[in-house]
């Protein structure tokens, strides 16, 4: 399916694959989409994480700790889209998990597992050839971060190779919950503006409705990290799908009325 947000500002979700387990990653995908979100970030568990905070850098750690393979997540990435046909779904990684797996046959499977598009954290597209020529390949959407460093000239590259939508970072650094949004993002998302008519979606510190609300002044998406693997982690097994459902549903609510 291709990637859209059904409203404004769209959610997007990020989860951590593998924690606490395959199958409540799965549950709780499951339980985002039919709470509202139109896209799932399913991570990729990584031992070794650049851009992630505390909070997603435990997360990976139970979830490596566990054996958790870039061919487990593109199995609940299969078993998510058999259930939700109608859903977003995006494959977060860092690049080296890819590299080991093989990007032909990481291509290949996770086109095949349902995903509608791919973001690299640490892949920045004036060094994306190869990459690239297989994501157009297989008809996965390749999805690039933008920063309010970013110079002119990266942004309109990533502008020209971006599919399905734009993740601007709302602030340098790390993900993780923030108290109020920065002006940075702003700024970031009125520059993308000038190279892109794709939606744009900010991440990196959004954890709560004010900040949504505030996303939807600029923006068409929200993505939503630290806070939810931050509930899931609190959360018990059993109960993680349901806290997790609630919780978005409140953002909605709160956002559209804030």
């Amino acid at each position: 399916m291709p990637l859209s947000f059904h409203h404004k500002p769209g959610l997007v979700v990020y989860l951590t694959a593998g924690d606490p387990s395959l199958e409540a990653t799965t549950a709780i995908a499951i339980a985002a989409i039919d709470a509202g979100a139109d896209v799932i970030e399913l991570g990729v568990p990584f031992s070794d994480p650049l851009a992630d905070g505390p909070v997603i850098q435990r997360a990976s750690e139970r979830a490596v700790a566990r054996g958790t393979k870039l061919s487990d997540v593109l199995a609940v990435a299969r078993a998510i889209r058999s259930a939700r046909p109608e859903a977003g779904l995006v494959v977060f990684t860092y690049l080296n998990p890819i590299l080991r797996y093989g990007l032909t046959r990481f291509a290949d499977d996770a086109k095949a597992g349902g995903a509608d598009g791919v973001l690299v954290t640490d892949l920045i597209v004036e060094e994306a050839g190869d990459y690239l020529r297989e994501m157009d390949r297989v008809g996965l959407a390749p999805v690039f971060l933008a920063a309010p460093t970013s110079p002119d000239e990266r942004l309109e590259a990533i502008a020209a190779h971006c599919k399905g939508f734009i993740y601007a970072i709302s602030r340098t650094g790390i993900t993780g919950k923030q108290s109020a949004m920065t002006a940075d993002a702003a700024a970031l998302v009125a520059r993308i503006r000038r190279w892109s008519t794709l939606p744009v979606a900010v991440g990196f510190g959004i954890s709560n409705a004010q900040h949504v609300a505030q996303v939807a002044e600029i923006a068409d998406g929200a993505v939503i990290g630290s806070a939810i693997v931050e509930l899931i982690e609190r959360a018990t097994p059993e109960t993680a799908a349901e806290d997790v459902a609630r919780f978005i549903k409140g953002l909605q609510l709160l956002a559209v009325s804030s």
